[in-house]
Formats: C-alpha cells, structure tokens, sequence
C-alpha cells in the first residue's frame, strides 16, 4: 500500500488517547495521516464500500486490514532519551545483570574485551548500579587497572551522570591528587587524597576530549539498529536529550532518515558544549517542527540523579545530615540558555531531579512570558523526581511541561532506598499530584540512562505508573498510582504535548498515524502483567513498519 492511498482499519479495540472519544474500533488513513476515526457502524458509505469491494488482510498488502479484535494504541511518544548514545552503548561492555553481577564479573569482562584488541585502545562500557552489584561499592580504578593497566578504560554509571575510569585513563587527563574539583563536579578521592577514578557530573567530562568518537558513518549503522528495536517496542516518536560532548546529531538523524529511519525525532544541544562558542547557530529552518528530523532546542544539566546521590535535594539524603546533592549549573549556563531561546522561540530543558534543582528552574521560567509559539511549552523540567507542592503548582500555572521516567523508580529501587529510605521514596515521582494541578506531564525512559536491560521498553514504565510496584517488589507509593489509560496517554499524547510534537499521540483525524497493535488487551488484563504485554505491529504514518 502506498502512503498517499486510503487505508481502512476495521476490527480492532481502538484507544485513541483522545479523552473526547477514547474508543473506536475502525478508522482512515491516507497520506500518512487519520482521516476518520470511529465505530464501523457509523462509517461515512465511502469507505463501507471501500470494505466490500477489496479482501481484508492483516499485514496492509491490502486496502483493508482486519485488525482481529487486537488492542490498539497510539505509537508510543519517548519524549526523553538519548537515541544516538544508546546506539552505541550497545556495541560496549554492558555492565548490568545478566551479563555482570559483581565487580568481578566486571574486571572479567574487561580483560576478556582487550584480549580482542590492541594496546592502548579504549574499553568502554556502561551500566552499573552499586547496589546491583555483589559488592554493593562502586568499582575503582584499581578494579579496572586488574581488568586492564595497559589501555583506557572507561566505564559509565547507570546514570550516565558519573564514570568510573582505570589509572591509565587519569594519567592521559592529568588527574591526580592535586587536580581540583571542576565547576558542578567532583573527583572522588580515598582517605589519602588520591583519586579513585570515580568521576561525578562535570568531572566525568575531564576525560571526553581524549576518547575516541565514532564516525557520522558508525553513528547511522548504530542507529538504523536501534531504529528497529524501537520501532519493535511501538515507539515511533522520539526526542534525543543530548551527548557527553558538542556533536551534533542532526546530521546524523538526517542521513539514518535517508536510510529508513522511520522515527520522528525533536533533537535538543547540551548547552554546555555551545555556551562560550560565539559561532553557535542553528539554521532557521531546521526549527520546523514538521521536519522529521527538527531542533527542538536547549539541554541543561541542574543536577546529578538520586541512585548516584547528586541530585540536588532540599534534604539531606538518607542517612547524612550535611549531604544535599551537587548543584552542576552555573547561573551563566541558564542566563544565555535563556537568552538563546527566547531569541530562536525554542524550547529550554533542564534536567533536575532534586527539589532544589526543580524549584531553581521553575523559579526562573516563571519570571518569564512564553516565547515558544501555540502549545509548545517554553520550559520543560525533566525527571521532577521530588517537586515541592509550590513547584507543581507554579509549573501548573505557567505552563511548564514536567517529562519523568516511571522506569527510574521500578528498576533502581534498591538505589532508592539506600539514599532516600522507604518512606521518602513513596514521596517521589507525585504523578496523581501533577495532574491535578493541571501539570502538562509526559513519560519516557531517558535510555539508556537507567538500570534495565532493555532500557527503551515502555511497558515496565507504564507497570510502575498503575501499580507503583517496583519491580522487586517495593513500595513506590501507591497513592501517586494512574489508571492505565492514563498512564498510555502520558506516554503518547502527554509526552507529545510536552514536548512540542504537532499533530502526535492521538489517534484522530489530522494527526499521523501511528500505532502499535499489541499481544494482549493492556487495558483489561492484571496490571501485574502490563509488563508483558508485546508490540505484534507498529505503523508509521498509517504504513506497517513493523510484523511480529
């Protein structure tokens, strides 16, 4: 079936996402976009005699596709992740269960890495969480020196917020003992002053200019495979959150796109790589926000993340009297983030998890009017994983667009629980809360910034968003639990609007088609099994794009 040609979709158990008409079982496509949507009863005679005169078949070969009585829902919308990094983060050692348990298995994997490679070539790797690991401690460069002493090592937290690195890799940065801590990060030492290759926040980037960087050519590779593992979960709209360095990913996107990509994508610039380049620029064009590929606009950093104890809290963590978290940006960052925005009536984001780091960004955006255009909100917080309630209200009232990631709390509990103690973590992450405030909230899952071995997958987000059950089990306040209806739409529309998508995250006439047909009807089975629930096909401007 070619894009431009009506499609009819009939037999399915439609959710739209559409709170004026969330159900429908049959619905119109035709030029990438719906044209109608409803019950088959009530459909225009066109299209009845569409029906009647071509066979129904289930892979779109046909005018007609029989849904067979499937679930459907609008593709998925991740309004935060980071696409290009978890390509090739793939490609690296993955140091999360199954594949790595222990500090051990760790160094094993390493060594086992430069027995493929030659001497001086950097090992790389990304995924640990201290306390998913036997012996509940962040690995350090001695570790890493057992693994390998004779090439760089560098291995990522789960939170890409801290790195751990070998001896080898201090030495070519210059740290040592008398390196002092960057602006907004920390080189962690041992009693005797020494560094012990524990990088957080800032710091970690003290060793970027000497690793090696893929090629725009490896970049596509990776991401034409990512591409498909995405389009196999039902997401079929993305927002790609920034690097570690200046890279621009645009062109990236652009030449994956050419190649088949079939996400649409908002892409934002870390600000920290571009502040002090007076060159900086974004060509005018690439603005619109009806490109597949568009600049969305601007990331900041506010803070580190709550697993690795540095974000930026109006308490102290559990456990400390005098340990609140690192404070990463500069009032400079935010003043010509600002300044840049406002000029180019993009969107602004600050990641900020910490109350602290919440209530300084939404402070300062409500000193200012909107300067993005239509919906679009000028500000959006990511994460918000502990707002004040004068936050969520200000946020409410001035239309600042809240993106959290329900995977966080379902998959780093035991984190959670060291740092902030059983009681505060039911406190996080008010989502019940933010909508009824009027908070415009969307999800995503920040891949691969997260402990999950399939950090993209959204069901185990939708999971902890209805049960606020963590995946081990723990209690993540089951009084800031949704409905699973609404759950999908802070995943489609929600995320869509926090973002700034047109025409996203509905099923209905004038919005693109796209959908997901799942293995089981997620809105009627046992929210305990919402994480099983498998995409069997996904649509791409009303073409499958994907077959189980």
């Amino acid at each position: 079936m070619k894009q431009s040609e009506k499609h009819i979709f009939i037999n399915g158990k439609i959710f739209t996402s559409d709170e004026t008409c969330p159900y429908a079982d049959s619905m119109v496509t035709e030029g990438g976009r719906i044209v109608w949507i409803g019950e088959k009863d009530s459909m225009p005679q066109e299209y009845a005699e569409m029906i009647a005169a071509h066979p129904c078949t289930e892979n779109g070969s046909s005018p007609v596709t029989d849904l067979k009585n499937r679930r459907v829902i609008p593709g998925f919308v991740d309004a935060h992740m980071h696409p290009v990094m978890l390509a090739d983060f793939r490609k690296k050692i993955t140091a999360m269960p199954p594949e790595i348990n222990s500090i051990e298995d760790l160094t094993a994997a390493i060594k086992e890495r430069r027995e493929h490679q030659a001497p001086g070539e950097w090992i790389e790797g990304w995924g640990y969480d201290e306390q998913g690991l036997l012996e509940k401690r962040s690995p350090t460069r001695y570790d890493l020196d057992r693994g390998c002493s004779d090439s760089p090592v560098s291995i990522m937290r789960t939170c890409a917020h801290i790195r751990c690195v070998n001896s080898m890799a201090l030495k070519m940065a210059g740290i040592d003992r008398n390196t002092p801590d960057p602006p907004g990060g920390e080189i962690e030492r041992d009693e005797n002053g020494e560094p012990t290759g524990v990088l957080k926040e800032n710091a970690r980037n003290l060793i970027v200019p000497l690793m090696p960087q893929e090629s725009v050519e490896q970049h596509v590779d990776n991401l034409l495979e990512l591409g498909e593992v995405l389009i196999s979960q039902g997401i079929t709209t993305i927002c790609d959150m920034g690097n570690l360095d200046s890279s621009d990913n645009i062109p990236v996107y652009e030449a994956a796109a050419e190649r088949g990509f079939h996400q649409r994508v908002g892409v934002y610039y870390m600000w920290d790589f571009f502040a002090d380049d007076k060159d900086f620029h974004i060509p005018e064009e690439l603005f619109d926000r009806n490109r597949q590929i568009f600049a969305a606009g601007l990331k900041l950093i506010g803070d580190g993340s709550i697993s690795g104890r540095t974000a930026w809290m109006n308490r102290p963590y559990y456990g400390s009297d005098n340990e609140y978290g690192i404070s990463v940006c500069s009032d400079h960052l935010v003043e010509t983030a600002i300044s840049f925005c406002r000029e180019n009536h993009c969107q602004l984001s600050m990641h900020a998890m910490g109350g602290r780091a919440i209530s300084r960004m939404v402070d300062r955006a409500c000193q200012e009017t909107s300067w993005t255009s239509g919906d679009i909100p000028y500000v959006r917080v990511e994460h918000v994983t502990d707002p004040s309630e004068e936050s969520i209200r200000k946020a409410a009232e001035h239309g600042i667009s809240f993106v959290s990631q329900p995977i966080f709390p379902y998959a780093e509990s035991k984190s959670y629980l060291t740092n902030l103690g059983k009681e505060w973590l039911k406190e996080c992450y008010p989502y019940k809360d933010m909508l009824e405030a009027g908070v415009c909230l969307g999800f995503s899952t920040d891949a691969p910034a997260t402990y999950w071995s399939d950090p993209s997958d959204p069901f185990p987000g939708l999971k902890l968003a209805v049960t606020r059950t963590a995946a081990d089990g723990t209690d993540c306040g089951k009084a800031q639990a949704v409905d699973i209806e609404t759950a999908i739409r802070l995943y489609t529309i929600g995320a869509a609007q926090a973002a700034g998508f047109p025409d996203t995250g509905m099923l209905a006439p004038g919005y693109h088609a796209d959908f997901a047909v799942l293995s089981d009807d997620i809105l009627n089975i046992p929210a305990e099994d919402i994480d099983k629930v498998k995409v069997v096909q996904t649509y791409a401007g009303g073409r499958c794009v994907y077959n189980r």
